[in-house]
């Protein structure tokens, strides 16, 4: 069976467009970008616009999932299990995209952001826990999963909100013993 490849010509429009959106976004904030604006940047025409997405906010939300695929593809989690070296470094990445969207202007679209770092991270920790555990519940790791992705973003926006005198590393590395031992965990070692 053979894969079927996307024309090039339709990924470098796409990416022409998601290009001019985040070029818009370091000097306008998200509520005053048109598709107008856009597409004129982009020098392309509305139709085209709308054959790669439904409207602005899909295309934020495309933009955000595939900024933070890159960062967090950086932090080479795929092949990585899940263990100190992973939490920290999927941790800095989360960051580290948080800090770059402070700089784009994305103010007022924060549950958007939230939910798209947060499904990631819940589909990059069930990857990561099913790798590791290949006879374990199938629920309980996607739970498993859904509670780290959770913590880890959580622990991201406190780290942001309150303690960049620390940074990332060291904010996330003091909480790994209770992560990866349990509460009770700790006291017996």
């Amino acid at each position: 069976m053979s894969e079927t490849k996307t024309d090039p010509r339709i990924l470098r429009t796409r990416k022409l467009i998601m290009d001019a959106f985040i070029e818009l976004s370091s000097k306008k904030e998200f509520k005053d970008i048109t598709v107008k604006d856009i597409t004129s940047e982009a020098m392309i025409n509305r139709a085209t616009f709308y054959y790669h997405f439904q409207d602005i906010y899909d295309l934020l939300e495309k933009v955000l999932s595939e900024v933070l695929l890159i960062n967090l593809e950086g932090a080479s989690y795929k092949e990585s299990e899940l263990n100190d070296e992973s939490l920290v470094s999927i941790f800095i990445a989360i960051t580290d995209f948080q800090g770059s969207l402070s700089n784009r202007c994305f103010r007022g679209y924060e549950d958007t952001i939230a939910r798209i770092i947060r499904d990631q991270l819940e589909l990059i920790f069930y990857n990561m826990l099913t790798k590791q555990h290949l006879k374990g519940d199938g629920h309980a790791l996607k739970v498993t999963a859904v509670m780290l992705s959770w913590g880890l973003y959580g622990a991201s926006v406190e780290w942001r909100r309150t303690s960049q005198s620390m940074t990332p590393k060291e904010f996330i590395k003091i909480a790994i013993p209770y992560i990866r031992y349990g509460i009770d965990g700790l006291s017996t070692k």
